[in-house]
């Protein structure tokens, strides 16, 4: 039975498919999302499967795929359509590779004459500016070259020149004002057309070999005006020619991509489920006459119904007449653990697993998480203020979460920050209340209800006067002076004149301190209990008398007896008779040495003695409860097990030998592992030292609270003290432009102070809390994660990648 506080039920289960009808019903379990495929093969190679070659095909696909995409980059958009397109049918794959292939072809065939005709282009150009531009050098009766060179390889080019050729030729170069396109990279160049005046065979081989070297393209350039003016015609009308034809070539490659760009999206998400859809077959057996596919699977029984609903939508998909069989197989193998969650609890479950996916059918932490994590972690952030800020982002991301999700975000720090939106929404709540019991907001109290402290019956006393003011730095409320302390404490939270008492560090650390010991022992008193329900669930009576009552014994007769001694003094204890509360901490540690001999520390309540020696002495006699008397109860069932088991091979030995190949199968199948006295005794010793000591770490751990409370109040006092209250001392018009330059830095700082790095020190914090001193009470977390196969995550993972 589904249950948010265990694992769903699982079950194994074989499923016989026709061999034509394997393809759709594995496609409708994609879509369905709910079923694990064991790999039956996982001893075979990869390429040695079944299906190999369909996926090879698929994968071809893909890489035509990312072909067109390339293309289409920063060219055209994509259309993707509002709904994700079926399965396609194994038919449906010829005629994808016909379109791909034939779209690939065509588009590959116009690359190559666009980029020819770029290049030629590219020619006719730099040989047009060349003949604009040598008008002026043909005077001098010598031997030339004429070229056109990159723009950045031009002093290079020219220092060459003059170190090889010693001086004795004449450069003379001029910038193109036309950028021109690179046909293969399609880049902008900048080029520069140079002439080369020189004398002599030997100068020509060297410039022609400078000229390779640097890449430079050198052109046909006749001696007389009359040629060099034909040739200039000629090559305008060869570039209009060029022009239009580039035009055409361009409108039909534009068409080509137009054409993928419609349908791109569709294809790849058929692709990729075709080859989602191989991949599964190629985890399943196909029995001896080819005709049938075996196939294992793991799912949740609640959801049985809607599995074979699917196979016999498959069926009727491919046209099959035989229907699907499922059968049950009997496993001693440890099914996958699958929490069904939602978009709420998502992040608290992801949480949990970060530590251990839990054990079949354990109980979940995670429900019981969404409440303590952000409570320990509020305990330890709280402030109303700082909350508040957390509670309007984490609000504006709860309601703007359509929007956001459908941008989809490759942001790995937007997207941590936003899967958690609701884990930071109830953090913002938790700390609004904390900080409302700690009456801090900003580092300020709120007086809503009035103080229950009064400043008034001391004067009217005599006990101050104005002269005890003036001399005296601070001075002491007395309590005993009637009006002083009204009796009533102040109705919810701290009174807000300990903001202003010079003692007020000293008070909050004894409440919080004392207050975190309390909430940390009823949170592992409550991990101590959540493993009664898993040993009631397993059926481990033994478990419940012989670990979880001496559990509790050790626990409550120590620790739990610490928060009665805490919440006693709290409410024996008022203001008025404060100084006659004896010291918990010394009653603790007398408690333990069996010391009650110091006068000077009265006892909380009569026969106080008596009680702490019964605890200490019924603690003490659950360590060996939890250590010695299981082990031996093992052995002692084990040792029965083998002497019937001895009884029975032996009545088998003289029995038909019918009986004898039966009893001899079922031995097989019902064997366990070798029992091993040591190695029990060993385990339970380890576990007994490490809870014992762990009762006393884990409650020390929990004084975290305290401390991350403390620095947290003491941080934002800090930044009100030494940054805002500059701001707010400030007088006149330059007082008003200060005040908001001051408050922006203050802003800030508490930003990124406070809510950021103290935020993700406190979440830290509760993190471990929950991990080791809480769910090492009951959580083994030995579990493998359910990880159906789904076309949305295929998709998603796809996506990410």
């Amino acid at each position: 039975m589904a249950s948010v506080f265990r694992s769903e039920e699982m079950c194994l289960s074989q499923v016989f498919l026709q061999v034509e009808a394997a393809y759709c019903c594995v496609a409708e379990l994609g879509e369905l999302g709910l079923v694990q495929f064991k790999d039956l093969n996982a001893n075979v190679n990869s390429f040695q499967r079944k299906f190999v070659n369909e996926v090879r095909r698929c994968e071809s696909l893909e890489r035509i795929l990312r072909f067109l995409e390339d293309e289409m980059q920063n060219e055209i958009i994509i259309q993707v359509p509002d709904k994700d397109p079926g399965t396609p049918l194994p038919r449906e794959m010829i005629t994808l590779e016909t379109t791909l292939e034939k779209l690939e072809g065509e588009l590959q065939e116009a690359n190559q004459s666009h980029q020819a005709l770029k290049k030629s282009f590219l020619e006719l150009t730099e040989l047009k500016y060349l003949l604009k531009k040598t008008q002026d050098f043909f005077e001098v009766n010598l031997g030339f070259t004429a070229g056109v060179i990159n723009r950045e390889r031009m002093a290079s080019f020219e220092r060459l020149l003059w170190r090889v050729c010693r001086g004795n030729v004449y450069l003379k170069f001029s910038e193109m004002d036309t950028l021109l396109e690179d046909p293969v990279t399609k880049e902008e160049i900048k080029k520069n057309i140079f002439i080369i005046f020189y004398q002599g065979e030997q100068l020509r081989l060297k410039i022609k070999k400078i000229c390779d070297g640097f890449r430079a393209t050198i052109y046909p350039c006749p001696e007389h005006a009359a040629e060099r003016r034909e040739m200039l015609a000629s090559v305008n009308v060869r570039l209009e020619d060029l022009i239009t034809v580039i035009t055409q070539t361009e409108s039909h490659r534009q068409r080509l991509l137009q054409e993928a760009a419609s349908n791109w999206h569709s294809w790849v998400i058929k692709v990729q489920k075709m080859k989602a859809v191989y991949h599964v077959l190629n985890m399943c057996n196909i029995d001896v006459t080819q005709q049938c596919i075996i196939a294992e699977i793991w799912f949740p029984v609640a959801d049985t119904r809607h599995i074979k609903k699917a196979l016999e939508q498959g069926m009727e998909l491919s046209g099959s007449s035989m229907v699907p069989i499922m059968t049950e197989v009997e496993t001693k193998t440890d099914p996958p653990t699958f929490n069904r969650t939602n978009k709420f609890t998502a992040g608290f479950q992801n949480i949990v697993d970060a530590y251990g996916v839990g054990s079949y059918r354990e109980i979940n932490p995670a429900p019981y998480t969404i409440i303590t994590f952000p409570f320990l972690f509020a305990v330890m952030f709280g402030d109303c203020g700082h909350g508040m800020v957390m509670l309007m982002a984490a609000l504006w991301m709860v309601l703007n979460e359509r929007h956001l999700l459908a941008q989809k975000s490759t942001n790995e720090m937007w997207n941590i920050f936003f899967n958690g939106r609701y884990l930071i929404l109830l953090m913002g709540i938790f700390s609004i209340y904390t900080g409302l019991i700690y009456n801090d907001c900003f580092s300020k109290s709120f007086n809503i209800f009035g103080s229950s402290w009064s400043v008034q019956p001391m004067f009217r006393n005599g006990t101050w006067n104005a002269h005890v003011v003036e001399q005296n730095p601070y001075l002491q409320l007395d309590p005993a002076i009637p009006g002083v302390y009204s009796g009533n404490p102040y109705p919810f939270g701290i009174d807000p004149i300990w903001n202003l008492a010079s003692n007020k560090l000293t008070f909050l650390n004894s409440y919080k301190m004392k207050m975190s010991v309390i909430l940390g022992i009823v949170h592992m008193i409550f991990g101590v209990i959540l493993s009664l329900f898993n040993h009631i669930y397993f059926r481990r009576t033994l478990n419940i008398i012989l670990q979880f009552i001496p559990e509790m014994i050790f626990m409550l007769s120590l620790f739990g007896y610490l928060v009665f001694m805490i919440i006693f003094k709290w409410c024996q204890y008022d203001a008025h008779t404060s100084q006659k509360a004896p010291s918990i901490l010394i009653h603790f540690i007398g408690m333990f040495l069996f010391d009650y001999d110091d006068s000077s520390n009265a006892p909380l309540y009569g026969h106080q003695q008596e009680v702490q020696t019964f605890f200490v002495i019924i603690a003490l006699v659950s360590v060996p409860w939890m250590l010695l008397i299981k082990p031996f109860i093992l052995r002692a069932k084990h040792q029965k097990s083998q002497l019937q088991s001895f009884t029975i091979h032996e009545d088998a030995m003289e029995g038909p030998s019918v009986k004898k190949t039966a009893g001899a199968h079922g031995t097989k199948e019902g064997h366990e592992e070798e029992f091993n006295f040591g190695d029990i005794f060993v385990h339970q010793a380890i576990h007994t030292i490490e809870y014992c000591l762990g009762c006393i770490s884990n409650t020390a751990s929990y004084l975290r609270l305290w401390a991350l409370s403390l620095a947290h109040a003491e941080l934002s006092e800090v930044l009100w003290t030494m940054v805002m209250s500059i701001g707010l001392r400030l007088r006149g018009w330059g007082g008003l432009v200060g005040v908001f330059i001051i408050f922006a830095v203050f802003a800030v700082l508490t930003v990124a102070i406070l809510l950021v790095m103290e935020g993700l020190s406190a979440f830290l914090h509760a993190l471990r809390l929950h991990w080791v001193e809480f769910q090492n009470k009951f959580y083994e977390g030995a579990g493998f994660k359910f990880s159906p196969f789904s076309f949305k995550h295929v998709l998603e993972g796809a996506a990410e990648e």
